[in-house]
């Protein structure tokens, strides 16, 4: 080993930041990147930003400039010619080598529990089949079973809106996600986002007061034998999910991995980057979840403000929401985006931007946009993906997608490709029937895949 890969991680941020995040004087930092991203034992890993209450594509990345639905928001050049974005994500404009973006997505879902669920499986919500969610399915297919972290954690998530659409479905509890962040009341009170600090960390980590080790393993030995006799006489999925609920809290209380969530030991510049919110901390979170070999994390951005946790839904005053909200999601996003690629991580790392759908192209009497899901857009950017380009096109109006229709199967299989996954692979449902990881019918969307 050469003696700059003697540095501590912290040193090497510190390089790294004083000449700019990503690129250091020296090149040290680039230097460790290109020996992570040569790792051809690295797993591929996946970040889900999830936009609870649906964005609005025309004032995010279909901006409509001199039409009466383009809004007051300006459009902005990129820094890939002939690709433009709101004014308000400056940082992620100059990211836009990255950025794959899809502007023809089209549902038929404008009903939020049901697009949710439609979104983040693949299925209608119909029938007896429990359809499992996009992070556990990734994180089964992607993750380590015996690894001291869970394969799915979920940050910030606000499931009551469809539960359905958060939970394992068929794969059964122990594929479920780890929830940070959750807990927000479906009435939100006033000042939650600020204490965002103490909804990162996981609770009860450590060991009761007064409890020694000793006393901890004897009382695990007790309950694993008194587990082991009732599992023997009723098998099933369920005894067999609570065991392995209990070794996966057991792995995490003994393990040094679950430092990922003291994010107090990140340089206070680079924390300023992300953003002194939920979500930007969320981001370096996954990043930090990402370092540990944890396949998938979820962050949701709910709100830029307390006492408003679907702030994507707006029905009213939409123009004044996003400007607070849009400056939360660009920095978070672009500061997440350089700092994987710093560490050599951006290559084996696909982020995922979407929601439920998105707005209505007309402006209401309240100065809002209503639920729409004929023509709307999600974005890929990262790992797997050939980014710098649009995908898709819609009317100059916004009303309809003119080229390029892209489903919910589509886009989901192209999510699977990227991670090196077959769309085709089965699992088999709580009725017995085996279901594909994506719908047969999807048409993956070659073009911005590598």
């Amino acid at each position: 080993m050469s003696r700059h890969m003697r540095f501590s991680r912290r040193q090497w941020l510190r390089l790294s930041l004083a000449g700019g995040l990503g690129v250091s004087a020296s090149g040290w930092l680039a230097e460790l990147a290109a020996a992570t991203s040569a790792d051809r034992h690295r797993r591929r890993a996946c970040i889900l930003l999830w936009m609870a209450g649906g964005p609005s594509q025309l004032d995010t990345f279909d901006p409509k400039p001199g039409h009466e639905h383009g809004g007051p928001f300006q459009a902005i050049q990129t820094a890939t010619p002939g690709i433009s974005i709101c004014q308000h994500l400056p940082r992620l404009a100059q990211s836009s080598d990255q950025l794959a973006l899809i502007r023809s997505m089209s549902t038929k879902e404008g009903d939020h529990t049901r697009a949710t669920y439609l979104l983040r499986t693949g299925y209608q919500p119909s029938g007896p089949v429990a359809y499992p969610s996009l992070g556990p399915l990734i994180g089964k297919s992607l993750g380590d079973e015996a690894a001291e972290l869970p394969n799915c954690v979920s940050i910030g998530s606000v499931p009551f809106i469809s539960p359905g659409a958060f939970g394992p479905g068929f794969l059964g509890p122990r594929y479920a996600p780890l929830m940070v962040g959750g807990g927000i009341p479906i009435v939100p009170q006033p000042g939650a986002n600020a204490a965002y600090e103490d909804q990162l960390k996981v609770p009860n980590l450590s060991l009761a007061n007064g409890i020694e080790r000793s006393q901890a393993d004897a009382r695990l030995a007790l309950l694993r034998d008194l587990e082991h006799d009732f599992t023997h006489l009723h098998p099933g999925a369920a005894p067999l999910s609570h065991v392995a609920a209990y070794d996966q809290a057991d792995r995490m209380m003994r393990s040094t991995a679950v430092r990922a969530f003291e994010l107090e030991d990140e340089p206070a510049a680079l924390r300023d980057a992300y953003g002194r919110n939920a979500f930007g901390q969320g981001c370096m979170l996954a990043r930090r979840l990402i370092e540990r070999g944890v396949p998938f994390i979820e962050v949701s951005l709910n709100s830029a403000a307390a006492g408003n946790i679907l702030g994507w839904d707006t029905h009213q005053n939409n123009f004044k929401t996003l400007e607070a909200m849009l400056p939360v999601l660009d920095n978070g996003w672009a500061t997440l985006l350089a700092d994987l690629k710093a560490r050599g991580l951006l290559d084996s790392t696909l982020v995922v931007w979407m929601g439920e759908f998105g707005r209505t192209p007309k402006i209401n009497n309240n100065q809002g946009r209503d639920h729409f899901p004929n023509a709307w857009s999600t974005v890929l950017s990262g790992g797997g993906i050939r980014g710098g380009q649009v995908i898709g096109r819609t009317s100059d109006d916004g009303q309809e997608v003119a080229d390029r229709p892209v489903s919910v199967p589509d886009l989901l299989a192209t999510i699977l490709l990227a991670l090196g996954l077959d769309p085709m692979q089965q699992n088999t449902s709580n009725v017995g029937r085996p279901i594909r990881l994506a719908d047969p019918d999807a048409k993956p969307l070659r073009e911005c895949l590598l």
